[in-house]
């Protein structure tokens, strides 16, 4: 296991920040540091784009020309940072690669709003895009990074037969940290901040046996559609999305799980800086234009 250069670089970029575990850790001023630096990134142009109420959600709707299906985007943050300003750029290169309209939502974030505002928000704008006209009868994915993709399977999970796939990317699924990855492979992700994300979100400790926050936990994973699931293999989180891989696997769903070599957690968003982000997003986009052919 080799970190690639531009990993490498990452991480020694990130050395020295403060850590979320500091006490002096100011959530408020991460939040608005991560837009400043969003709004310096390329934002390609899209057809329209509309910031909707997504029943009762503020959320961002993409319309690239000729889209023929819409996806649902969670984005990642540890449920507690980014939003959908952050992750417009990479929402714009994704829905225009795609062909996809692409609605993204800005759910609730803790500690303001504990588990389960979140899933809630999420499974309330999948139910919205039922509702449009314009929507309501395309073939529909749910898709998302992180925390993120832990959202986007919550409400596939919560919605049976809603979803024509589900896109995961280096999914964060796991509070207990039971895995080997969180001792072999945590290169630039340091378990006590993923420890830390959990602490924010959960808001009692019977919450971390409740598949809507842990869905390794579920017993409807079998109720799933076809599944993408994609990890990194320098990752804490890399063994528990496989796990999930495999938990889908036995239960008779058709997945995809692939592992991108020499990559940290965070990669999927960033195009300038990882080259292996923008493939990654062809990849998701041509699995889901292959489901798309077979409806």
């Amino acid at each position: 296991m080799a970190l690639y250069p531009h990993a490498r670089r990452a991480i020694e970029d990130a050395a020295g920040a403060r850590p979320v575990t500091d006490p002096s850790y100011d959530i408020a001023a991460a939040r608005l540091e991560a837009r400043a630096e969003a709004s310096r990134q390329e934002r390609l142009p899209m057809a329209e784009v509309r910031d909707v109420d997504a029943g009762g959600v503020p959320a961002r709707l993409y319309l690239p020309e000729g889209y023929d299906a819409v996806v649902l985007h969670a984005h990642g943050g540890g449920f507690v940072f980014n939003d959908v300003e952050v992750h417009d750029g990479a929402v714009r290169r994704f829905a225009t690669i795609a062909r996809m309209a692409v609605l993204s939502v800005d759910y609730r974030r803790p500690p303001e709003h504990r588990f389960p505002a979140a899933p809630d928000d999420v499974t309330a704008a999948a139910d919205w895009l039922a509702t449009q006209p314009e929507l309501a009868d395309l073939p529909t994915f749910a898709h998302g990074d992180s925390a993120g993709a832990n959202l986007a399977l919550v409400s596939a999970l919560r919605r049976p037969g809603r979803f024509d796939g589900v896109a995961l990317v280096y999914p964060f699924l796991d509070p207990s940290a039971s895995f080997d990855s969180y001792r072999t492979a945590a290169d630039g992700f340091d378990p006590a901040e993923a420890a830390w994300y959990w602490q924010q979100y959960v808001a009692g400790p019977a919450d971390l046996e409740d598949p809507d926050l842990a869905p390794l936990l579920s017993d409807r994973l079998g109720t799933l559609p076809p599944a993408f699931v994609a990890t990194a293999e320098h990752d804490p989180l890399r063994d528990e999305g496989e796990h999930l891989a495999l938990l889908l696997a036995e239960a008779g769903v058709e997945v995809v799980a692939t592992r991108h070599l020499g990559q940290v957690h965070g990669f999927w968003r960033h195009t300038a800086a990882f080259p292996a982000a923008e493939p990654l997003m062809w990849q998701v986009a041509g699995w889901m234009r292959m489901l798309v052919g077979r409806r």
